[in-house]
């Protein structure tokens, strides 16, 4: 965070109770405070619910209290452009993406900071749970204390020049102080839920909304033993790991246990299934992963030596897990874990950690070393496992 007492700070204002108490704190420290909200979709359907409308209302409320000003501006050509043109790829690819994380870094921290620079500000506030600390002339990106809101998962993209100019108000707050703060301060939103799913789905079925922009294509459903077990609508509607959904329960040769996504055949649109919520096939040891970002700015130097031992997530609130990290001949990394992870998942990020140092990520490209030898990234080899 800038050092200087008093800053000129523009808070990304969402309507919700998080960037609320941030601008109020903020302003209570002295700083001179104005509020923005992003609009980054636009939806023609007129069917669909208008959050968009009822959040902007919530973040003017919450401005005119703090007597401060709020302005609106439209990123949605950069979100299409940068965001969910990348998002449509990805399941094109039968990945499952993690737009969450590239809006963080092209939206809130690129589009939304140079806006606010242009306009004159210091530096820009959001309502994450996390914190920016300078050592030896870098920025780190740190925890938030908070441990079950922490959000530097969905932050590991960002860069020295972006950390240089942003506030997180709330790193060192829980949640339930903020809804506390809020309430005294006569904020109507003080109870207002948190969102989740994707941001520009809003309330609407997600097959639905992807059947707007990606054809779907139906298939088989396949056990691990090539039985046929049913047929799906669409590989994209299904991840690693998945239980709901799939429509094959019930069947009087089985053993009673769930069926969970196992694998994709992408070559012939085949959906792999398993039983069992540890089925061996659903863990692996080792994973690779591509698109490495380092917030330092370079890659530890034990890592370019040899190996480096560090922790890492797989997914949102996952606890830290322990691992050895190794750089490939194709400048990926490849994660050894000392236990074995369930349901590594193609497209999503594996966030790297230092203790409370956020180190960066990169995007998991497959995992590999599963005992059944069913590598639920490489379909080409998971075709082959199934089809002989």
């Amino acid at each position: 965070m800038p050092t200087a007492q008093h800053k000129q700070i523009i808070v990304g204002m969402s309507g919700g109770v998080d960037s609320s108490v941030s601008a109020l704190l903020l302003q209570k420290q002295g700083h001179q405070v104005s509020g923005l909200f992003m609009k980054n979709w636009e939806d023609s359907d007129p069917d669909s619910p208008c959050q968009a409308a009822i959040d902007v209302e919530d973040a003017f409320a919450v401005c005119e209290k703090l007597n401060i000003s709020l302005d609106a501006v439209n990123f949605a050509k950069e979100y299409w452009d940068h965001v969910f043109e990348y998002f449509l790829d990805e399941y094109r690819r039968g990945r499952t993406p993690n737009p969450d994380v590239l809006c963080n870094k092209e939206i809130k921290f690129r589009a939304f900071l140079d806006y606010a620079i242009q306009q004159g500000a210091d530096c820009i506030a959001t309502g994450h749970y996390a914190r920016v600390t300078e050592k030896d002339g870098r920025y780190q990106l740190l925890k938030g204390q908070d441990e079950n809101k922490d959000q530097s998962y969905f932050l590991y993209l960002l860069n020295q020049q972006q950390l240089a100019k942003t506030v997180f108000p709330l790193g060192e707050i829980s949640k339930p102080k903020v809804r506390q703060i809020a309430t005294d301060a006569g904020f109507a939103n003080h109870e207002k839920k948190d969102s989740t799913g994707i941001c520009f789905i809003g309330e609407q079925r997600f097959k639905t909304f992807l059947n707007k922009y990606l054809p779907a294509c139906k298939g088989e459903i396949r056990s691990i033993d090539n039985e046929l077990l049913g047929t799906h609508d669409g590989l994209m509607f299904h991840t690693i790991g998945q239980r709901k959904g799939l429509g094959i329960g019930g069947r009087q040769n089985d053993n009673g246990e769930p069926w969970y996504v196992v694998g994709k055949d992408l070559s012939q649109n085949i959906l792999i299934v398993a039983q069992g919520h540890n089925h061996p096939t659903l863990f692996s040891s080792d994973l690779v992963a591509g698109q490495i970002h380092w917030i330092s700015g370079h890659p530890p130097e034990q890592l370019l030596q040899s190996s480096f031992a560090c922790h890492a997530r797989i997914r949102y609130r996952q606890e830290d897990q322990a691992c050895t990290l190794t750089l490939d001949n194709d400048n990926r990394i490849k994660a050894h874990f000392e236990q074995a992870q369930r349901a590594v998942t193609p497209g999503q990020s594996i966030v790297l950690y230092d203790g409370d140092v956020c180190l960066g990520g990169a995007i998991i490209e497959y995992a590999e070393g599963d005992p059944m030898n069913l590598n639920t990234a490489q379909f080409t080899h998971t075709a082959q496992t199934v089809k002989s």
